[in-house]
């Protein structure tokens, strides 16, 4: 291979590989957020009582100049409540609550990350291939 061909080559696997970090960093956020839809389905993590907690978990994909940006959340007001617990706390009419934590994100952080590192090292792969 000549130098020339391998500027050509190289330019070619710069221009793919924006695109291919960015389907792969928003599949891997579908799949974590699958995961912590997962995880909230019972002990350790919270128990369903309705369903609407564990599918007010979205995904919020924004392309970037070389990949794309996502956040995994939930708007739900028991979100923090669920995943970290709190200990003696007292609303305002002086009742005393506890609840401990039922983790489901914490959980499934170290899986995505995993995850994510196997599918950019794939999408560097698949634009020099």
């Amino acid at each position: 291979m000549t130098p020339d061909e391998l500027a050509d080559r190289l330019e070619d696997a710069a221009d793919r590989l924006g695109p291919a970090v960015g389907r792969r960093v928003v599949h891997t956020a579908e799949l974590g957020r699958g995961m912590i839809r997962a995880n909230a389905t019972g002990r350790p993590g919270p128990n369903v009582i309705t369903g609407r907690y564990r599918s007010s978990w979205e995904v919020t994909a924004r392309r970037i100049p070389y990949g794309a940006q996502c956040t995994i959340g939930t708007n739900a007001p028991q979100g923090r409540r669920l995943e970290f617990g709190f200990w003696d706390m007292t609303d305002s009419i002086g009742r005393h609550f506890y609840q401990p934590p039922y983790p489901h994100v914490g959980p499934a952080v170290p899986r995505m990350e995993t995850l994510l590192r196997d599918q950019m090292r794939a999408a560097v792969e698949e634009v020099l291939s």
